[in-house]
């Protein structure tokens, strides 16, 4: 097999998709549009193929232009970008009926101060304390300094907590 067709064939072998997937359906919360935007990202790969083949972080250029059009469609929509009680299952096996419904409250209130954020703190919060990005890898991806993204962190963090104690809400 040429080297060429194998850099061909390992387009398509991207080995952090799911992790975009994730980041992808946190933003439109609805997984037809997640899959649909993974094709998207798939095709412009397709299309791009030789400048994807240089880029250096090529997860980072995934994300960044996988967050761009999941925004895209979001907005298309013109409505809010989650619909816990549809797309979110927590419930936990080993919890009786009482502390999975208390969980599952927790959680959804959780997600709906989380979601009264600015977008770009969700953002921000769901690449550090859901995918595990280092701070420079989220700079990298959201094209920001990474002083500005370690602010913006705190700062997201900071007022979520300020809104768990206001409106007298546990942690999970």
């Amino acid at each position: 097999m040429s080297q060429e067709v194998k850099n061909e064939h390992s387009l398509f072998k991207i080995p952090f998709k799911d992790k975009v997937y994730r980041f992808v359906f946190n933003i439109v919360m609805d997984p037809m549009d997640a899959e649909d935007i993974m094709q998207e990202l798939l095709i412009k790969i397709w299309r791009k193929k030789e400048q994807y083949l240089e880029i250096e972080n090529k997860e980072a250029w995934c994300m960044t232009v996988a967050k761009n059009m999941a925004i895209d469609k979001v907005r298309s929509r013109k409505m809010p970008s989650s619909d816990i009680d549809e797309h979110r299952d927590i419930s936990d096996k080993t919890l009786n009926p009482e502390q999975a419904f208390e969980k599952n409250e927790s959680f959804s209130n959780i997600m709906k101060l989380l979601d009264e954020l600015p977008e770009k703190q969700k953002m921000i919060i769901h690449l550090r304390d859901v995918e595990g990005y280092s701070y420079q890898e989220i700079a990298d991806m959201t094209d920001n300094s990474l002083d500005f993204i370690k602010v913006s962190l705190h700062r997201a963090r900071k007022a979520l907590k300020d809104k768990l104690l206001k409106n007298n809400i546990r942690s999970i």
